[in-house]
C-alpha cells in the first residue's frame, strides 16, 4: 500500500476527449473521493459520504443497462434525454456539484496554508452546494463542516502509508493533491459546461 492518494484512480488519469469524459475512469476517480471523507474521520460526514455514493450509483446502474451508449458521460445523458425519469442524469449533476464542493474545499486549503479546514469547507460550501439546499440540508451540513479535522492531521493522514510503509514527503503530497485537483475542476467546469448548453439540469 502506499498514501492515500496513491492508491485510487486520481482524476488526472480520467480520459477526456472530443467525444467525452470516460464515463468508467470517472465513476472510479469519483469513489476515490468519497474515501477521502474517511480521513476526515468524523461521522458528520456521513450524509456527504452517503449522498456522493448514491449518485455514483446512479450513474453506475444506468452504464450497465445501456454500456454502449454510456461510454462517455455526455453520451449517457443523451441517450437518456427523451426519458420521462432521468435518474443517472440527475444523478451525475448532483454528484458533480458534490464533486465541485470537495475540490473548491481542498483548494482553499491549499491556496491558504494558514487556514483551518473548517474555513475552507465553509467558504466552499457557500460558492456551491448552499443554493441548491433547504434549510435541513444546510443544518446537516453545517454540523459537519464544525467537526472538519485539524489541518496538520488531516494532511498527516493524506501522507501516511496505513500499512507502516514510508510516508509520503509535504512535496509528493503537494504535486499529487494539486494535479488530482486540477484535473478534477476541468472534468467538472466541462461537465456543468455541458449541462447548461445542453438544458440537461432543467428539472432538477
Amino acid at each position: 500500500m502506499a498514501p492515500y492518494l496513491d492508491t485510487v484512480t486520481s482524476f488526472a488519469d480520467v480520459p477526456t476527449t472530443d467525444a467525452g469524459v470516460d464515463t468508467l475512469a470517472f465513476l472510479k476517480a469519483s469513489e476515490g473521493l468519497v474515501g477521502l471523507f474517511d480521513l476526515l474521520g468524523s461521522t458528520a460526514f456521513g450524509v456527504v459520504q452517503a449522498d456522493l455514493k448514491g449518485n455514483i450509483a446512479k450513474v453506475w446502474a444506468r452504464y450497465q443497462e445501456t454500456p454502449t451508449l454510456s461510454n462517455t458521460l455526455e453520451r449517457l445523458v443523451e441517450n437518456e434525454k427523451g426519458e420521462k425519469k432521468r435518474k443517472a442524469t440527475e444523478g451525475l449533476l448532483w454528484l458533480l456539484r458534490g464533486l465541485e464542493f470537495t475540490c473548491k474545499a481542498l483548494q482553499n486549503a491549499q491556496a491558504n496554508a494558514s487556514e483551518e479546514l473548517a474555513v475552507a469547507f465553509v467558504n466552499a460550501y457557500t460558492l456551491t452546494l448552499k443554493p441548491f439546499h433547504n434549510f435541513v440540508v444546510k443544518g446537516i451540513f453545517s454540523v459537519a463542516m464544525k467537526a472538519c479535522p485539524y489541518r496538520v492531521d488531516f494532511f498527516n493522514k493524506l501522507k501516511v502509508d496505513p500499512n507502516g510503509g514510508p510516508s509520503s514527503s509535504d512535496e509528493h503530497l503537494n504535486e499529487v493533491l494539486n494535479k488530482w485537483l486540477t484535473a478534477l475542476d476541468n472534468v467538472v467546469t466541462r461537465l456543468q459546461t455541458f449541462y447548461k448548453a445542453g438544458g440537461h439540469d432543467k428539472g432538477f
